[in-house]
């Protein structure tokens, strides 16, 4: 993430509930990818779920990317 958005979050996410969930949420997932990711092995039922949550992050991701660019878009007028 670039030091522009990083901002942008902490900035808002104070004022912003939906910003800040997607946020707490991203993170809980990328703990919980890096938790699977030190496994030397996984069962295939943790490799289904890591895929799941694989696409729950990049689904918050873009979330918070929409919510940021409205943030942009006040900040450049």
């Amino acid at each position: 993430m670039e030091k522009r958005d990083i901002e942008l979050i902490e900035k808002f996410s104070v004022v912003d509930e939906e910003l800040k969930r997607e946020v707490a949420e991203h993170s809980r997932f990328e703990e919980i990818l890096n938790d699977l990711n030190k496994r030397a092995y996984l069962t295939p039922e943790e490799e289904v779920e890591k895929k799941r949550i694989k696409k729950l992050k990049l689904r918050g991701r873009d979330k918070i990317e929409e919510i940021l660019v409205k943030y942009r878009n006040l900040q450049t007028h």
